[in-house]
């Protein structure tokens, strides 16, 4: 082989070499700007990526049952029905935006909580069924408050001893709850809370659908900022 081949044949190689690293590199940028990591790969949209929807994708009319569970005047025109998960960090920080919208829309907009729990929050459907069976003795909203101050992303404050010790804090018939939790009484609840998420186009926590006085609705993606929400709900009151 010529020295001018053996040149040649390096300077292919070395470039065949750059190409394949720079594609690589190219690549693992593109997962890091995705968000490589659990909730994105499940198509969760958080607080970095809210968004809204002019129509929410539904199977039929969305109707508001006796089995939600409900925050704010039963027969305000403007509803927020949120799909969240007890575990999910977006949905901890959005907590605080959906209590200021009941606070300061007395009268005019119900908070409807309906579960939603990821796959990949081991602690989240226990939490679900939880709050569940606190609603049972007439006290959700206590329970669910207490679940989104104590919990982190990674199920700490979410443990089973954790779920009982808040039902006794509360001061919930210990014996009943811990029996609804072991028995998984409202596990199905919950699953059925997801499927309808998901078929109004949820597919991660914190998915709000907004609906007006008329019907119509408007999915709402991650964890929006309070005044973003207000001027969605000042839209539709207008």
């Amino acid at each position: 082989m010529s020295e001018q081949n053996s040149y040649n044949k390096k300077n292919f190689i070395l470039g065949l070499v750059s190409g394949i690293a720079i594609i690589s590199a190219i690549g693992f940028i593109v997962l890091l700007a995705n968000g490589f990591n659990g909730e994105k790969n499940q198509k969760i949209t958080g607080n970095n990526a809210p968004t809204v929807g002019n129509n929410a994708p539904t199977a039929g009319k969305i109707t508001i049952n006796d089995n939600d569970q409900i925050r704010g005047d039963k027969n305000a025109s403007i509803t927020l029905i949120e799909y969240s998960d007890f575990q999910c960090p977006f949905c901890k920080k959005f907590h605080p935006t959906m209590l200021r919208v009941i606070d300061e829309y007395k009268g005019k907009v119900r908070w409807v909580y309906r579960h939603f729990p990821l796959g990949f929050h081991q602690n989240a459907q226990k939490s679900a069924e939880a709050s569940e069976c606190a609603g049972e003795q007439g006290k959700f909203w206590q329970y669910a408050d207490k679940l989104v101050e104590n919990s982190q992303g990674d199920g700490t404050g979410l443990n089973t001893e954790d779920l009982k010790k808040y039902a006794k804090e509360l001061g919930l018939d210990t014996s009943k709850f811990n029996d609804c939790l072991s028995n998984n009484k409202f596990a199905n609840k919950v699953k059925a809370d997801m499927a309808s998420g998901q078929a109004t186009g949820v597919n991660g926590t914190p998915g709000t659908i907004l609906i007006d006085a008329s019907g119509n609705t408007k999915l709402i993606s991650g964890a929006l900022p309070y005044e973003q929400i207000k001027a969605e709900i000042d839209a539709v009151l207008q």
